[in-house]
């Protein structure tokens, strides 16, 4: 692979990401207001998302002790946390570093 077709996929990228990141200004700025399903679908896929990922994450629990208990205490842990601190960051830091230390230590 020689140096200009990397540098053309690199450049290829990142004007990519520009137009992509420059979009929502483009379509919304000048005052304009944000259409109604825009609006919604901020305020509904965050929830969805999270709902995905446990799904993703609980996916291949089994019915022994070692598999599910782990699993159970950790997402108790990072529920907790999110209602104490409302820190999505934080929370899922600390329920990921429970669910490790438990799984490594105890399980």
């Amino acid at each position: 692979m020689s140096a200009s077709y990397v540098w053309a996929g690199i450049l290829t990228a990142a004007a990519v990401t520009v137009m992509l990141r420059a979009l929502p200004f483009v379509l919304f700025g000048g005052g304009r207001k944000t259409p109604d399903v825009v609006t919604y679908l901020g305020k509904v896929l965050p929830c969805a998302v999270m709902a995905m990922l446990v799904v993703y994450c609980l996916r291949d629990t089994s019915l022994s002790v070692s598999s599910w208990l782990p699993r159970l205490i950790a997402s108790v842990v990072t529920c907790g946390l999110y209602v104490l601190k409302r820190n999505s960051l934080l929370s899922i830091a600390l329920g990921t570093a429970c669910y490790m230390l438990l799984v490594q230590l105890v399980f």
